[in-house]
């Protein structure tokens, strides 16, 4: 096997696993520890992967945290995005939620209004916009995206999930990116996520951002959204990357700082 072929399949490796052991360079190409050595330093040297004990890491690329951690960064500042969101919604519109943090802030802010659809595959979202005694009538109707789930996750994902969407037409898709840049647009760590995302943006009339101040200037992995498909960035006035938001805010039809 050709180096150059070596080095493109251990490179889709990284873009779905972020983390790949030495073992299993081995194993899938079929090559010697001494061979997998070398390819691992040609991209390295190349700036396209990162050594790691006993493996290759995706450059500049980093998981988010677990989903606690998540929701408890930044919690003020969520909360008054969520805040701002609700206004520019109104009854009778179906909206579109994807699996955050600052979604299921949102989730919960939405239960004070009514004559809502909301569509999304979090676990978190649907169960803060269902939360009622058995015998209360809910103010919106809410409707929970098929698919797989793994552990921990708290959110269906995969090809079913994603099939579910194009099923949809909804008016305002509200998501949480893990990253918006000016250049690059939002974007997602994970493909599985930046799959549903994209397919909500696809299906809705209109795409709001909500992304505190830590998301701004940020490039993850994934595109799911361009700057021309973001209709509006509702985001917080705290300390981002240097002149992250005024750069957004150049690009962007509409940004809302709170």
């Amino acid at each position: 096997m050709l180096q150059e072929t070596r080095l493109h399949r251990i490179r889709a490796l990284l873009t779905t696993q972020h983390q790949v052991s030495t073992e299993r360079i081995i194993k899938e190409l079929g090559i010697s520890r001494e061979t997998a050595r070398r390819d691992i330093i040609t991209l390295e040297a190349q700036g396209l992967a990162r050594r790691v004990h006993g493996g290759v890491v995706a450059p500049d690329s980093q998981p988010e945290p677990p989903l606690q951690v998540r929701r408890n960064a930044q919690a003020k500042e969520k909360r008054a995005i969520a805040a701002a969101a609700v206004q520019h919604l109104q009854p009778g519109q179906t909206l579109f939620l994807d699996a955050g943090t600052t979604t299921t802030m949102l989730a919960e802010a939405l239960r004070s209004m009514s004559g809502l659809t909301i569509i999304t595959n979090s676990l978190q979202a649907a169960l803060a916009l269902s939360a009622a005694e058995e015998h209360e009538t809910l103010n919106n109707q809410v409707l929970l995206l098929g698919g797989m789930m793994t552990a921990g996750a708290q959110q269906t994902r995969g090809e079913m999930t994603v099939a579910d969407i194009y099923r949809y037409r909804a008016d305002v898709a509200l998501l949480s990116p893990v990253g918006i840049d000016a250049s690059q647009g939002a974007s997602s760590f994970h493909p599985h996520e930046a799959a549903i995302a994209r397919a909500m943006v696809q299906q809705a009339g209109r795409t709001i951002l909500l992304a505190d101040h830590s998301k701004l200037g940020v490039v993850s992995r994934v595109q799911y959204a361009p700057v021309a498909e973001i209709d509006l960035l509702i985001c917080d006035g705290g300390q981002a990357r240097t002149g992250a938001l005024s750069a957004l805010q150049q690009v962007l039809p509409q940004v809302q700082v709170v």
